[in-house]
């Protein structure tokens, strides 16, 4: 029989024929292994699972253009290549436009967008109904849906009433012979009332068109098409007065002195610009207790058909990543991409950077607690083996056994309860680990393949340490006292 056989048979026999005690100190070991490898395996799994969670709460970088430049989807596009494609969660783009629903003497924001990756980046968002999934539809803000009355299935009727390209002339300056002038003033009830005037070679008033949909029907409304006001503007200079040879058309001065004031206020342009308007049906309404409620989704398709612009104002990004990964990903789209920047919204990264730190010095602690107690009951578990056995100790010593092959059986005995436990705590603290991320997160773990042979190392050294104590109490027996019965 070799040495090797013989050491090892020597240990099964010490181990079986204490059965009782080693089985403490193997559980011991075990339990200690279990929560050690549970807990690893959950703080290593941890990023992608919090990440997951905090998704929840809404955006964590945002890309905007740079000030006189326009952001485009083309540019949004190129922007997202410097984010690796499996850390992008979602990238919902916006554009806010007002629009006006003359029907109802309404305006309001319309929030172009991408219904596909909004319920990426704003999963708290709740639908009644259902997302737009065609062109000519909108989601409607619980806010709004109840100041106009509408439900799902609804017709919108809206308009977009372009904002006039002004040169940078003031208006006084604008006033030119052949000029065309455009300007805006608030009417009746908030509505916006817009204006479009034209020169003759004097400077005069050539022509004057009236865009009053946002006014009363049956009052403000009426004026485009009233002859006797509309005349009254021909051959007129600006400024002009109401009551200096300026009549307001009756019932409706109110409208009447916005067009004027938008008049007085027009500056020249470079084209004129004609509103336009397309009827919407209503697919859901929206309810997220904050100022979504006070907007009109639309896909940024219809959007660009409104407009003829392929603009974009902000896109909201979902990334999962930590905040030292967003703040390198935002230098690294600026300065890949002229005119475009990029910024993290500290609020939810920093608060995700907290709860990982939070959960790292918990994770340690918990950890540290239990390999000491792991530690304490496998020396004090080795510690009664060696009085058990010091007789037989001092035997050996006495028929010339070395304090070195005593210290390799004990130490052996500890390596071996070391590997069983190792290999028991890896299993069940993987278990461990799932059941406590399905519980919390409503997700499975991922199993770490390093789990198992780190915890059988990280288990055998413990009871290796743990073995130290009484081992130097092994080999401190004195044979003569033990033979003497002492």
């Amino acid at each position: 029989m070799t040495k090797r056989r013989m050491f090892l048979r020597m240990i099964t026999a010490s181990l079986l024929r204490r059965r009782s005690r080693m089985l403490i100190a193997l559980l011991s070991i075990g339990i200690g292994a279990t929560i050690l490898a549970g807990l690893v395996t959950i703080y290593v799994d941890v990023p992608r699972q919090m990440g997951a969670q905090f998704r929840s709460y809404g955006a964590n970088m945002l890309i905007l253009p740079e000030d006189g430049e326009t952001l485009t989807r083309g540019k949004l596009t190129e922007s997202l290549a410097s984010i690796p494609e499996e850390e992008l969660v979602g990238a919902a783009p916006y554009r806010y436009v007002r629009l006006d629903m003359t029907t109802r003497q309404q305006s309001f924001t319309s929030a172009a967008t991408d219904f596909g990756e909004i319920t990426k980046t704003s999963p708290y968002f709740s639908v009644e109904g259902a997302y737009p999934s065609q062109t000519r539809q909108v989601l409607v803000g619980k806010e709004i849906a109840e100041t106009i009355g509408v439900k799902i299935g609804s017709t919108m009727e809206l308009t977009y009433q372009p904002t006039a390209r002004a040169s940078n002339m003031t208006p006084e300056e604008s006033r030119v012979p052949g000029a065309t002038l455009s300007g805006s003033a608030e009417g009746f009830g908030g509505g916006i009332v817009y204006v479009t005037a034209k020169l003759d070679e004097n400077a005069a008033i050539a022509s004057v068109t009236v865009d009053a949909s946002t006014q009363t029907p049956e009052y403000g409304g009426r004026i485009p098409e009233d002859e006797a006001f509309m005349n009254q503007f021909a051959g007129k200079t600006l400024p002009l007065t109401l009551g200096d040879g300026m009549d307001a058309l009756t019932g409706a001065t109110v409208t009447s002195a916005a067009v004027l004031e938008a008049l007085n206020s027009a500056t020249e342009v470079t084209a004129a610009l004609t509103p336009k308007t397309l009827n919407f049906t209503v697919t859901g309404i929206l309810t997220t207790g904050g100022e979504e409620e006070g907007y009109v989704f639309m896909s940024l398709e219809d959007m660009e058909n409104m407009t003829g612009e392929d603009r974009l104002d902000v896109a909201e990004l979902s990334v999962s990543a930590n905040v030292e990964k967003l703040e390198g990903y935002a230098e690294k789209i600026a300065a890949e991409n002229p005119g475009v920047r990029a910024r993290m919204v500290k609020r939810v990264a920093r608060s995700e950077a907290s709860v990982l730190e939070k959960l790292t010095a918990l994770v340690f602690l918990v950890t540290l607690v239990v390999l000491l107690l792991t530690m304490i009951c496998v020396s004090t578990t080795m510690m009664a083996v060696v009085s058990e056995r010091r007789r037989e100790i001092g035997l050996r010593k006495a028929l010339g056994a070395s304090d070195g092959s005593i210290r390799a059986e004990f130490l052996g005995e500890a390596l071996f309860l070391g590997l069983l436990g190792g290999i028991m705590g890896a299993i069940l603290g993987f278990v461990f680990a799932q059941v406590v991320s399905v519980n919390v997160f409503g997700s499975s773990i991922t199993f770490q393949p390093l789990l198992l042979p780190a915890a059988i190392l990280v288990s055998m050294a413990i009871a290796a340490t743990s073995c130290l104590m009484p081992i130097k109490r092994a080999v401190a027996i004195d044979p003569a006292l033990v033979l003497k019965g002492e």
